[in-house]
């Protein structure tokens, strides 16, 4: 994430890697909030920017990814192993500068919202998304007065003006932790829906990425188990996990 670190060979599981140069990593109190130190130097983001958050408990987090990466001075590192730093930094580069941009990009989701695309077969599967899903569909029009259409097997549907509409509002009510915790979650649910109600405190990450990923593991109970698709659904869980805990961290002060 600095400048000051040295690209390296990748992982030995094929990651870029960068070698660790620091002994130790600290949180500053600035003027505008908290950075962090590495060796005395505040951490730059690819930008420029400082990684520089208001949150005392969300910058002792970040540190404490510093300190832990590459396990000691020397050792190899890859930007997984700083995930909230990540974020962070996309809030800081990114989102501040431009909330539109994030806001439009969210709602390229609400017409392939995973929640509104139904299978036809098995019919374990059908019941399974009508229990599960349905009540989020359901929670989004009660809370906000949102009713997105639904359809059978893949052919894409158009939300109405109305839904996006109300849902741009939403979005453009949130800060920018919040914008930058759901351009993690939407993504890697492919669900609006399931993003809007775990930064609501309407559902926990786990349980919404259980939701989310109802398809692969009922497909893995019905035709065994599949080594690529557990590792596929133990990253979205972590991913969900992760943009939860930045925001809860932003949001403690």
């Amino acid at each position: 994430m600095t400048d000051t670190t040295q690209r390296t060979s990748p992982t030995p599981d094929g990651k870029p890697a960068r070698r660790r140069f620091w002994d130790s990593a600290a949180v500053v109190a600035e003027e505008a909030g908290y950075t962090v130190n590495l060796d005395g130097r505040p951490v730059r983001l690819p930008g420029r920017a400082l990684l520089l958050v208001r949150s005392h408990a969300l910058a002792q987090a970040l540190a404490a990814e510093w300190a832990q990466a590459g396990g000691g001075k020397g050792g190899l590192f890859a930007p997984e192993d700083l995930p909230l730093t990540r974020i962070a930094g996309t809030m800081i580069e990114r989102i501040a500068p431009d909330r539109e941009a994030t806001v439009a990009a969210l709602l390229h989701y609400a017409n392939g919202e995973l929640l509104c695309y139904r299978a036809t077969h098995p019919a374990t599967l059908c019941e399974r998304q009508a229990a599960q899903w349905t009540p989020w569909l359901d929670w989004l029009r009660e809370r906000y007065g949102i009713a997105l259409h639904t359809t059978e097997g893949v052919m894409p549907i158009t939300q109405t003006p109305q839904a996006l509409e109300a849902l741009g509002t939403i979005l453009r009510g949130y800060d920018d932790a919040t914008l930058a915790a759901l351009g993690v979650m939407v993504p890697a649910m492919k669900s609006l829906v399931l993003g809007i109600a775990v930064v609501t405190g309407a559902c926990d990450a786990a349980r919404a990425a259980r939701v989310a990923t109802l398809d692969e593991r009922t497909q893995m109970e019905i035709w065994g188990r599949d080594a690529q698709q557990e590792a596929m659904l133990a990253v979205t869980a972590r991913e969900v996990a992760e943009a939860a805990s930045f925001l809860e961290l932003a949001c403690r002060g």
